[in-house]
């Protein structure tokens, strides 16, 4: 089955015809969404998504991005959240070091060490945000063993892909694959086990190169699935299946 394994449906950029963009995205096949919470303030609104849509899956983290904006008390949020047993991972997490300051750095560290430590506690994946980041990422998990996930826009090398994997994560792909121009995540996307990758949108970022400063949509996906297909040399059914399988098992059959 196609599963956007990472889309914020939760963003204001949906909310004049979230049910519209769902629909569409029904109608090409998509079958399960991962939405991942970035903050404590968007908890509720992943929450309440995943309690009205069936085929909405949600996970409570704290993003790199956001951890200037929290303290202690939103760690213990988290916690909280993950306790009462209905989220599938935990996510987003991880570091973005394309800001380049020490302070920073240090801060998104601690909160990335306290939030796989509770998936380590609760047992659950991560979905992991590298950007620029990921030997610190890495490094981490060497040191806090977690229940596998899925490394989020992976943009990283042959070597780095190979040590997520043996560490039993799966690699996202989505619309980077599609620009020409994008080689090195084209060439690993062709040359990686199939039984590693999972496909993503992140939508309503990370458009693709038909859709460049426009909105992305879920619907996509399935032409990612097509691209993949495309780049392997093989049958797109093939890719549906075995993506939505690699999907299921990371979320150890919560979807």
């Amino acid at each position: 089955m196609l599963v956007d394994t990472h889309i914020h449906l939760d963003a204001d950029e949906f909310e004049h015809d979230r049910e519209a963009v769902l629909a569409s995205a029904r109608s090409a096949g998509i079958a399960r969404f991962v939405v991942p919470g970035v903050e404590v303030a968007n908890f509720d609104r992943v929450a309440a998504l995943a309690a009205v849509h069936p085929d909405i899956r949600h996970a409570y983290g704290i993003h790199p991005l956001y951890v200037d904006a929290a303290g202690p008390d939103d760690l213990a949020v988290v916690e909280d959240r993950l306790s009462k047993g209905d989220a599938v991972a935990v996510g987003e997490i991880g570091l973005d070091f394309l800001v380049d300051s020490e302070r920073n750095r240090n801060r998104q560290e601690q909160f990335y060490i306290a939030q796989l430590k509770l998936a380590r506690r609760f047992d659950l994946p991560v979905i992991l945000h590298v950007r620029r980041a990921v030997d610190a990422v890495l490094k981490h998990l060497r040191r806090i063993e977690v229940a596998g996930g899925i490394a989020h826009a992976f943009n990283g090398s042959r070597q780095q892909a190979d040590a997520f994997i043996a560490m039993g994560f799966k690699l996202g792909f989505g619309g980077a694959m599609s620009f020409d121009g994008s080689r090195r995540i084209r060439a690993l996307a062709a040359t990686l086990p199939l039984d590693t990758l999972v496909l993503e949108t992140d939508a309503p970022d990370m458009s693709p190169a038909w859709a460049q400063g426009r909105r992305n949509e879920p619907c996509n996906l399935l032409r990612y699935a097509r691209i993949l297909a495309d780049l392997r040399g093989t049958a797109v059914d093939e890719v549906i299946a075995a993506t939505g399988r690699n999907a299921v098992s990371v979320f150890a059959g919560r979807l």
